[in-house]
């Protein structure tokens, strides 16, 4: 659940910071919608399956 709330509010935060780079780098409120929606969601992906590669290792470590 704790991965979850944490992966969920990390998400939001990605949003919102990829659309006003986005925005600063363009000028387009459009071009920064599609990149700020679009990258953040392949970025959210990619940290929840980087954090169960992470844990894994550790319950691996911690038996052995």
């Amino acid at each position: 659940m704790r991965l979850a709330i944490k992966t969920a509010t990390y998400a939001t935060m990605h949003l919102t910071v990829a659309i006003a780079v986005a925005y600063a780098l363009t000028r387009d409120w459009r071009v920064a919608l599609a990149v700020g929606i679009v990258e953040p969601m392949v970025q959210t992906v990619a940290f929840n399956l980087h954090e169960r590669v992470w844990s894994k290792v550790g319950k691996e470590k911690a038996a052995a």
